[in-house]
């Protein structure tokens, strides 16, 4: 059991290196092909972040454990809101960019409606709904690279010279690439493996470990993150980046493994998905309420109080 868990470790740590390596080796490509920053980080960055949830998940969607492949996903982002944007809040108040507002909060609320219903209509997510969904992403990329070109938020601090350009090696970032892609694949593996393993022994179902060890596991990008950028006193942008990875997760991650193989839906997550959207809706209304267009601390304490009673619920139910 002891080497089941140290292989998770090693997933996970796999799994945010892969990631790592992916996004650096993507990145420095794009510039040698004088692609804007502003779209690398909209594109190649953020859809990076979501690579741990999407391998994880994929990974459970061909082996048929349909309930981690799905629970990962609502799990990863309700711990995204409840915990990564609560803990956020608490160490420097979050402040609301007007489109994250207005667009994004709304969409998102709108986008896990629509999976709440897909998923409740014949209680699986067939090809054709797969398709709905990532067609729903692509208009979710466009849209963010026309906000980022509009925004002309492409600083000249950002913008790196000829010379930087020319030192770009095309084959070591694409070994980088090839590095990130192995990372993820064998990390994904090593969690979905051994964790049925360890969830079989203690006859834990699928659904406990999906919504709490891969949840967190695959939220550390973001945690880390969200964190980090808080300590710096950089936590502005936190919220656009949770709702961002939420819609991400939704749309791309649940899009790609039910395209790959057709997923059941377990009705019990009915639960935790209304959980997710009361989460997602009152962060609507922390941007409304005193403080106005900010997560305050004492809304990022709600949250995390929220995410205890959340992890005591599942237990119990």
């Amino acid at each position: 059991m002891l080497i089941n868990v140290i292989m998770i470790i090693i997933g996970f740590i796999l799994l945010i290196k892969g990631a790592d390596f992916l996004v650096d080796g993507s990145s420095s490509i794009a510039k040698k092909l004088r692609i804007p920053e502003i779209i690398v980080g909209l594109t190649i960055v953020s859809i990076g972040t979501s690579m741990p949830e999407l391998f994880v998940s994929v990974t459970s969607a061909i082996g048929g454990h349909s309930d981690m492949s799905i629970g990962n996903i609502i799990g990863s982002n309700v711990c995204n809101l409840l915990l990564i944007l609560g803990l956020s809040a608490v160490i420097s108040p979050i402040k609301f960019q007007k489109q994250t507002k207005y667009i994004e909060i709304p969409m998102c609320i709108l986008i896990t409606v629509i999976f709440m219903i897909l998923c409740n209509t014949d209680n699986r997510i067939t090809k054709i709904e797969s398709l709905l969904l990532i067609l729903l992403f692509i208009i979710f990329i466009l849209y963010t690279i026309f906000i980022g070109l509009k925004g002309g938020s492409l600083n000249k601090e950002e913008k790196i010279s000829n010379k930087d350009i020319k030192n770009i090696s095309i084959l070591k970032n694409t070994i980088y690439i090839i590095l990130g892609i192995v990372g993820l694949k064998f990390g994904g593996d090593f969690i979905v493996d051994n964790s049925v393993i360890i969830a079989e022994h203690f006859k834990i179902s699928e659904k406990i470990i999906s919504l709490t060890i891969l949840a967190i596991g695959t939220s550390l990008p973001e945690l880390v993150t969200s964190v980090t950028a808080a300590i710096k006193g950089n936590s502005d942008i936190a919220v656009g980046n949770i709702i961002g990875s939420n819609i991400f997760n939704i749309l791309l991650i649940i899009g790609v493994s039910s395209f790959i193989n057709p997923m059941s839906y377990n009705v019990t997550y009915n639960i935790q998905l209304i959980i997710l959207l009361i989460s997602t809706m009152l962060l609507s209304v922390f941007s409304i309420i005193p403080p106005k267009n900010e997560v305050s601390r004492s809304n990022g304490g709600i949250y995390l109080v929220m995410y205890v009673i959340y992890l005591i619920i599942l237990f119990i139910i």
